[in-house]
């Protein structure tokens, strides 16, 4: 392998009743981590060496691919192998037709590649592994299966889970008293608090399960973190007259996210970068948005708050992304949304391929109805008429009814 940024993908064809799949990576020493944080995967996307990053999904042409990003250089000296796996979720590898991993180069060129044909019952395997020998950095095919799923793969390689919480055992009959007095219990010594244990629960929303509630998840508190982010396969900005080749490519792509809010006292407004509407946290909307990213990076990307403190003031919130220049459409465009409840499990999505000329998608409704908090996948990209600008469009699609003027950043 060459010593440098790497590109490992974890793909397979889609269709009906065919499970998603994930993509995860851990760094061992001696077969085991020497923490839970050497575990890189969608509720824990990146190294804190920087080695290693979860990117995410993408969907295009029937087929699914979930990458790793890998730098082998910035990997720790102590760190002897890096294991890649994959889990899949809500059913077998036997459902996951043409299951395959491949690593690529920089630029994007095939190094190695390994389908693993002849699934059944495994719900995790691990597919291949980089190494060291004799300095150099090796990788190898393995296609281990496990039918424990994700959980039993991780704590085979020392991660400590957080299990789902058990009913608690009934109370055993009190005994009769004794006719000694028992002795005293020896005082108890500190001890260190442990570490949180890695949790591996999460929600995708798809186009046949589209909806979840936050308050059946217990994710009614805290603060509730909504990512986009995005991966943009370069597109040709014309073509050169002068040797009849594609010009430059034009990748200078600013997205936004933006949210439209309803309070129950009827106020209404919107949370963008544009106009410089980045809204609050701890006074009304509740709503802030973090930042304006150009990059899509699943550790940065566009980033939005909410604050679920004040769920009471909520009546409905709908979260969308516009394209504020760089591009005139989203086709070409990879996304994946993430919402993570302080709270609760992770909820995460993929945009659906974009075959019309959209600026604007609107990407999640989350109500309230009668103290219960749903988050609806909408997914749905929107084509302003003329002379109509993507966040009009939106409020007319919704139903906001609010008053539009000019803005910038």
């Amino acid at each position: 392998m060459p010593a440098a940024a790497l590109r490992v993908e974890l793909g397979w064809r889609t269709g009906p009743g065919v499970p998603d799949a994930d993509a995860s990576a851990l760094l061992l020493i001696s077969g085991k981590v020497r923490s839970d944080a050497d575990f890189v995967f969608y509720n824990q996307p990146a190294h804190s060496s920087g080695a290693i990053r979860h990117e995410g999904k993408r969907n295009a042409d029937g087929r699914v691919t979930d990458t790793l990003l890998v730098d082998l250089a910035r990997v720790e000296p102590a760190i002897e192998t890096v294991v890649l796996a994959a889990s899949a979720d809500s059913g077998t590898f036997g459902q996951v037709p043409d299951l395959y991993i491949e690593v690529q180069d920089a630029q994007g060129t095939p190094v190695a590649r390994f389908d693993n044909p002849g699934a059944t019952t495994e719900t995790a395997f691990v597919l291949g592994e980089f190494y060291r020998r004799q300095g150099a950095w090796k990788f190898r095919a393995v296609g281990q299966g496990y039918s424990s799923g994700l959980e039993g793969l991780a704590t085979d390689y020392g991660i400590t889970v957080d299990e789902p919480q058990q009913a608690a055992p009934a109370a055993a009959p009190t005994p009769p008293p004794l006719t000694q007095p028992a002795a005293p219990p020896p005082p108890a010594t500190p001890s260190a608090t442990p570490p949180a244990p890695v949790r591996l629960t999460k929600v995708t929303l798809t186009k046949a399960s589209p909806s979840v509630s936050l308050t059946k998840q217990g994710g009614t508190s805290g603060a509730l973190h909504v990512n986009l982010n995005w991966e943009v396969r370069k597109q040709f900005s014309g073509w050169s007259s002068k040797f009849g080749r594609p010009a430059a490519l034009h990748s200078d792509l600013d997205l936004d996210l933006c949210a439209l809010y309803e309070l129950t006292d009827g106020s209404k407004g919107v949370v963008q970068a544009l106009g410089h509407a980045f809204g609050a946290l701890h006074q009304p909307p509740y709503i802030h948005l973090d930042g304006d990213d150009r990059t899509g990076a699943v550790a940065a990307g566009e980033n939005l708050t909410v604050n679920l403190d004040h769920k009471n003031a909520f009546r409905r919130i709908l979260v969308f992304v516009t394209i504020y220049e760089g591009a005139r459409s989203f086709a070409d465009l990879h996304a994946t949304v993430t919402l993570q409840p302080q709270h609760g499990a992770p909820i995460d999505f993929s945009l659906d391929e974009c075959t019309i000329p959209s600026p604007v998608c609107a990407l999640a409704l989350i109500t309230n109805t009668g103290g219960d908090l749903v988050v609806q996948r909408e997914a749905r990209y929107l084509v302003p008429e003329r002379g109509v600008s993507p966040q009009r469009t939106v409020d007319h699609a919704y139903g906001w009814g609010m008053n539009w003027t000019p803005g910038r950043k």
